[in-house]
């Protein structure tokens, strides 16, 4: 009972109710949203002006990145998992999705990676037309805040694995499983606009 009490009195909570740390976040989340918008709507204000090839409707892959994209969208599952093991006390639970996450992460950006080497080897760099431009500056900076979750849940599962993320913790799971929802949404509105809408 003293303990819950302690562990209670370790989160600071603002007049919402909420914990701080939480409202924090949600704050920066909230700038990533301005900031992605920014990027998405460059995307669309330059889509189908590119004066030289190649061009989307030639070069995308679909199929492939549909994969990718299924891929991301279980390891939003396997982190509703990994937070609830850590709820429940379970270290087991909370390794074993924790470390489903960081590998699904992982294969998207392997995917992506592959997908952009693929590209060059097409004609199609940074500076081959306007197409191009935005769409690297986009995906490359989704791509990224994926590499900064991915090292984000890797440094919760040494912690973890080394016994030092108990139940009382949960909130940083949370906090990281609101980061990778983002991250997975945002894909989601990129795959819609970037991939499927030609």
């Amino acid at each position: 009972m003293a303990q819950a009490a302690a562990v209670a009195d370790e989160h600071h909570y603002t007049s919402t109710g909420l914990d701080s740390w939480k409202v924090g976040f949600w704050t920066f989340i909230g700038s990533e949203c301005l900031f992605f918008a920014t990027l998405i709507s460059t995307y669309m204000v330059y889509k189908g002006k590119s004066l030289v090839g190649p061009f989307p409707e030639e070069i995308l892959d679909i199929p492939l990145t549909t994969i990718s994209t299924f891929i991301l969208l279980m390891s939003s599952l396997a982190m509703v998992l990994a937070l609830d093991g850590i709820r429940r006390g379970s270290k087991k639970l909370t390794l074993v999705w924790l470390g489903a996450v960081i590998l699904l992460g992982t294969t998207f950006l392997g995917f992506q990676v592959y997908e952009f080497n693929h590209f060059v080897h097409e004609g199609l760099t940074l500076g081959t037309n306007v197409f191009a431009s935005s769409f690297y500056v986009l995906t490359g900076f989704h791509g990224a805040h994926v590499t900064v979750g991915v090292i984000w849940l890797l440094t919760l599962w040494i912690l973890a694995a080394r016994g030092r993320l108990a139940s009382g913790d949960s909130m940083k799971v949370e906090v990281a499983g609101l980061y990778w929802h983002f991250v997975d949404v945002v894909w989601i509105v990129i795959f819609t606009l970037v991939y499927l809408i030609q």
